[in-house]
């Protein structure tokens, strides 16, 4: 019975914060959106009754009407705080996502940014970024205006927070080739690589991942990054000290990517020392047990696509830091099964035994595709340590093609 009772009281009270966005006194409306904003934050459950209630197409409303208005102190402060609710109502669930996208938030947001106050743009592009990074937000709204992108590219130099934002919905949101395209038409390496050498770690990461997603598969892209200077070094350069082992592992992988995707690209040799000496280490360095499950996943299907179609970097491979021993591990996970008790713990660990056994036959595929010597050395070494070692090597004896063309059909994470 009493949770029977409580329903309502939320409802009403939910009902309370909607009634207050159309009051006519516009003070009255600043101190009910703020009330809003304090009710919400971390509260899933007061976030989808607001939104079941209307809450969402008034805020825009107030949005839009803030914005054209020149009663400025009030109605900045109001359109401000609309989009900061926007933006908590959008940290909630993938409903919340669908229902603001549904209400047409994100053209709403993209008017914001036209504002000159550069907190409110902030604040406009941090919703942005949460509705954008979501999977439930079809990528083509970004596309879809073509004046966007070259009014984003303009905000770049903004502040450190505008970079952060932008490249993450440049990542996000660069899906195909047409949309690295578009980023790379509109000057996205240009206004980016500077971000390389900022203060910031936020901003300097979240360039380096949009490197990597514009470098994917792209000739273009990569022919052009190896001329880039920034600071009077080359970009490769720059991507190289990435790689150093005192950095975070987060970078070091993503650097590793972007290296990988310009040789793939024939942007870099294959006999590169920043390919052998550098990149090709690092990866190794990523499939150790050591690292966390989906690093040591990254790891092994970049170095496999890496390697792919070039047998010096097979051959070299085989040889550097134990590295068939160590796939040999990705089939030790999850190591007993029958002591996990916590169900949602033994669903994530099931998932990362499939990503990592499926990231090691990928590897395996690429270490033995074009020479026989190797491909007997990684069968001889790995049904050693396998814990069924006799059905183990069957599956690397009758199935190499089927783990090539794995290779060749599933790329690595970009």
């Amino acid at each position: 019975m009493a949770e029977w009772k409580q329903v309502p009281e939320v409802t009403a009270t939910s009902r309370h914060y909607v009634d207050r966005l159309f009051h006519p006194d516009p003070q009255k409306v600043l101190q009910g959106v703020i009330d809003m904003k304090n009710a919400v934050i971390g509260n899933n459950k007061q976030k989808a009754n607001l939104i079941v209630l209307g809450a969402v197409p008034r805020l825009l409303y107030l949005l839009q009407q803030g914005l054209s208005s020149s009663e400025l102190r009030t109605e900045c402060a109001v359109v401000l705080e609309c989009v900061v609710v926007l933006g908590s109502l959008a940290m909630g669930t993938e409903n919340n996502i669908k229902s603001l996208v549904d209400c047409h938030i994100i053209p709403a947001l993209l008017q914001g940014l036209v504002c000159p106050d550069l907190i409110f743009i902030e604040a406009c592009l941090r919703c942005l970024r949460t509705v954008f990074i979501s999977p439930v937000t079809p990528v083509q709204l970004l596309y879809t205006d073509p004046t966007v992108i070259p009014h984003l590219m303009s905000l770049l130099s903004r502040s450190p927070r505008t970079q952060d934002y932008i490249t993450q919905i440049f990542s996000h949101c660069c899906k195909s080739p047409e949309h690295q395209t578009v980023l790379f038409n509109h000057g996205a390496i240009q206004n980016i690589a500077p971000m390389l050498i900022s203060l910031s770690y936020k901003v300097r990461m979240q360039a380096l991942k949009c490197f990597s997603v514009l470098a994917y598969e792209n000739t273009q892209v990569s022919m052009t990054l190896v001329n880039v200077l920034v600071d009077g070094d080359l970009l490769s350069q720059v991507f190289v000290r990435m790689l150093q082992r005192d950095l975070p592992i987060e970078m070091q992988l993503t650097a590793a990517k972007c290296l990988t995707y310009m040789c793939r690209a024939g942007a870099i040799r294959t006999d590169d020392r920043c390919i052998v000496l550098k990149t090709l280490p690092c990866l190794v360095r990523m499939c150790s047990k050591e690292r966390l499950l989906d690093e040591r996943v990254e790891g092994a299907e970049t170095l496999a696509y890496l390697m792919e179609p070039d047998v010096e970097l097979q051959r070299i491979a085989s040889v550097t830091d134990h590295l068939v021993a160590m796939l040999a591990d990705y089939f030790k996970y999850p190591s007993s099964v029958s002591a996990i008790t916590d169900i949602k713990r033994l669903d994530h660990d099931l998932k990362h035994a499939h990503e990592l056994r499926q990231a090691a036959f990928k590897l395996y595929a690429s270490l033995g595709s074009n020479d026989e010597d190797i491909r007997k050395k990684v069968t001889s070494n790995s049904t050693h340590t396998h814990p069924n070692p006799a059905t183990f090597r069957s599956v690397l004896l009758v199935t190499p093609r089927s783990c090539f063309s794995l290779l060749r059909s599933q790329r690595p994470r970009t």
